[in-house]
């Protein structure tokens, strides 16, 4: 008799963000009237550049010709766009980072949740706290995690790295020896970003226990700080103990149209083993390739017209950033990151709960956004807005923040 993965029953609840759906749409409908703002899921609203539709309507003609048609992709992607992110996101920067160590896929949260396959199921994992739902929520679906305790809101072999004001949400070095390494800079949920000094402590710490960073950096594009760096491969010593994942969804708008990378060295070797060729094994076995076409369209994204393009989009979402921030320290919140990321993390006030601010902010102002609980139990008394909305929905959303 067939028995299911019984570590899927260990996760409580549902996914973070399908909650906020489900609450959402019941307000909704008890309250057609309502015109329901939302900050919460980080997705993008303005359209695709001038210079990515024109890519893509060119590659949609290539599959209308018998000589340009294309089918399956290559495994890791075709060699054109893998080229082109190795010298415009690590070379350009001083990285060493060659086309064939990079992997394209269909987006940075696959890679993420997909990445620990790799991995024994002994492997401890540190996490920042708080956190991506992914990270842990995929680690407890292939058994890693231990038992949940409701109570503390913690998994029982989960190293938690917190993440506080009193640190800058920047997690100390863990006491206990973890085998994988999860960071996010710039980070979400909390909008901190992490000086290149930082970071190098944490390639070191790595190389020096063994252990693997698996480094999110899916919010690059939004760094203006000179010290903050781009990519986790600009600190020495980082090949031999990191894995890099990016995402085009929030530098250049590909949330409904999926497409991402992750770069694992061939100096990344473990018990003899190179992480790359067991990447490589894995991406060729479960995955097709991204499409042609948007493949095609990621070529504009490093074409002089959509870099200009581009910087200009990232500054709408930036100015958003601007708005939310100066509103919200008007009205006396206490309110992080913002600079170098898409992300505002304020304290919710009178000590009330994530979810009970969520409440009152959707019943009030008729605002949705994201409760800091959710990310983790260092989360709590947390909540997380967006810059990703209009700009004429951000400042009326901050409007009725104000007024509430």
């Amino acid at each position: 008799m067939y028995r299911v993965n019984e570590d899927y029953l260990k996760l409580p609840g549902s996914y973070l963000f399908s909650t906020i759906g489900k609450k959402s749409r019941a307000f909704k409908e008890a309250h057609p009237e309502a015109d329901v703002i939302s900050l919460g899921i980080g997705d993008v609203t303005q359209p695709l550049v001038p210079a990515i539709i024109k890519a893509l309507h060119a590659a949609v003609d290539d599959m209308s010709r018998a000589e340009t048609f294309h089918g399956y992709s290559p495994d890791l992607g075709y060699s054109w766009l893998r080229e082109t992110i190795a010298k415009n996101d690590y070379e350009d920067r001083g990285c060493s980072i060659s086309p064939d160590e990079i992997f394209i896929s269909d987006g940075a949260k696959s890679d993420s949740g997909n990445i620990q396959e790799i991995f024994s199921r002994d492997s401890r994992i540190a996490v920042c706290d708080p956190v991506y739902p992914v990270y842990v929520d995929s680690n407890v679906m292939a058994g890693r995690c231990g038992t949940y305790d409701p109570k503390t809101e913690r998994w029982s072999d989960v190293i938690y790295m917190p993440c506080v004001a009193e640190n800058n949400f920047t997690p100390e070095l863990p006491k206990e020896e973890p085998d994988i390494i999860y960071l996010c800079y710039p980070n979400n949920p909390t909008g901190a970003s992490i000086t290149k000094e930082r970071l190098s402590e944490w390639v070191d710490y790595a190389n020096r226990i063994g252990a693997v960073i698996i480094y999110d950096a899916a919010y690059e594009a939004y760094i203006s700080a000179p010290d903050v760096p781009h990519s986790i491969y600009e600190c020495e010593g980082a090949r031999s103990c990191a894995i890099e994942i990016r995402s085009f969804s929030k530098n250049a708008g590909f949330t409904g149209t999926r497409l991402g990378f992750t770069v694992v060295p061939k100096d990344l070797e473990r018990g003899g083993v190179k992480l790359h060729s067991l990447w490589a094994r894995r991406h060729g076995t479960k995955f097709n390739g991204a499409p042609y076409i948007v493949q095609k369209a990621a070529m504009a994204v490093y074409s002089e017209e959509g870099k200009k393009e581009l910087k200009e989009q990232v500054g709408y979402y930036k100015r958003n950033c601007r708005v939310i921030m100066d509103a919200l320290k008007e009205s006396g919140y206490e309110v992080y990151g913002g600079v170098d990321a898409p992300y505002i993390w304020m304290k919710t006030p009178d000590q009330m709960t994530s979810w009970e601010f969520f409440d009152r902010l959707l019943e009030k102002a008729h605002v949705v956004g994201t409760p800091g609980s959710g990310f983790g139990p260092s989360g709590e008394h947390y909540f997380r807005l967006t810059a990703f909305g209009t700009y004429e929905n951000t400042k009326e959303a901050v409007r009725r923040i104000q007024r509430m």
